[in-house]
């Protein structure tokens, strides 16, 4: 789906009367949310969980925040898995990724994503899918969502917003973007992380200090790509806010010649696979598109315009860099390690 224009602008802005007209319906949204919260009993997992979510609808960067602190605990030594919902796949789960099986059908995109870092489970029920994982070997959960859902207690959140959206114009869904009122998600949150460049978000961060929560500024990097330096470059995404991929190519110094975009989590058809095919062949451009979006491509069926796209497309990978790491390790660690004293378990 892709978010109406109207949710980013100022309240009362951009001459749109449907937020006011969604208004009941947000109330209603709100109330559900504070009443599932409230009266769900949480459960709590063998090992700690640390939870990587935001407060608005559309891209954020939670992901590649996720695959960075998984890349950085590995690397230490611990036995991380993910768990996600699985968003646009069919699976219920509680079920293990396996990437030379399960597609972004199965799965969804995201979960591919993650299960080629670490290994990553998909459930509706959380609980159930930490207690899965936890059997299978897992000593640290990293959860890609979840913020909102109550079944399953968490050691830390994480709250990711973009510097540039910010919240948009302050209202719950359906009337603006916000998935439930800032004030109740600042009492369940660890720290703010706020990713990109701009100055949409600085209001959340003065609330989050003043309720003396840490606040972190990250901003997503590429891996270097030399072979789109100067290059023609025919770019399509179907993600939350696609710009900001395009920014990231810029920056890589490509030659944007094209950009195609998608409803997030799209899945490509064989019409928008040739047309991208016949359109960049006539640009005599480099197909380019993100991780995210190429894992939905993976099964293709052999001979396909959507297998012939797989294999001629290119993607960047993209992680989440954050100002002072240092302090944020400490804060992540010193929740694992709280989490993992007797008493607490």
């Amino acid at each position: 789906m892709r978010e109406p224009r109207f949710w980013q602008h100022p309240r009362g802005g951009g001459g749109s009367v449907l937020p006011s007209l969604l208004a009941p319906a947000a109330w209603a949204w709100g109330a559900a949310g504070r009443m599932r919260r409230r009266y769900t009993v949480a459960q709590h997992a063998a090992v700690p969980i640390i939870c990587i979510g935001n407060i608005s609808a559309g891209g954020t960067g939670k992901t590649p925040l996720a695959l960075t602190l998984a890349e950085r605990l590995i690397k230490s030594g611990e036995a991380v898995h993910f768990l996600t919902r699985g968003y646009g796949g069919r699976e219920s789960g509680p079920l293990r990724v396996d990437l030379m099986r399960d597609t972004a059908a199965d799965v969804g995109d995201e979960p591919l994503l993650l299960a080629a870092v670490a290994p990553t489970w998909v459930s509706v029920n959380r609980a159930e899918g930490a207690a899965a994982a936890a059997r299978a070997g897992a000593k640290l959960i990293i959860m890609d969502d979840g913020f909102q859902n109550p079944s399953l207690a968490k050691d830390i959140s994480l709250l990711v917003v973009d510097a540039h959206a910010g919240l948009g114009n302050g209202r719950l869904i359906p009337a603006g973007p916000l998935r439930e009122r800032v004030a109740d998600a600042l009492a369940r949150t660890g720290a703010i992380v706020i990713v990109g460049h701009g100055h949409a978000a600085d209001d959340l961060a003065a609330r989050a200090r003043n309720r003396a929560l840490p606040v972190f500024r990250a901003i997503l990097r590429a891996a270097p790509a030399p072979q789109l330096d100067g290059a023609p470059v025919l770019a399509f995404a179907g993600i939350g806010r696609p710009e900001k991929f395009y920014m990231t190519l810029r920056e890589l110094h490509a030659d944007l010649v094209g950009m195609v975009d998608f409803p997030d989590h799209h899945m490509f058809s064989e019409a928008d696979a040739q047309s991208l095919l016949v359109r960049a062949r006539d640009l005599n451009a480099t197909l380019v598109t993100t991780e995210k979006d190429r894992v939905r491509l993976l099964h293709a069926p052999e001979g396909s315009a959507r297998a012939r796209l797989r294999d001629a497309v290119k993607t960047i990978t993209i992680r989440a860099i954050i100002d002072d790491f240092a302090a944020f390790e400490t804060l992540i660690r010193d929740a694992i390690a709280l989490a993992r004293r007797p008493a607490r378990r």
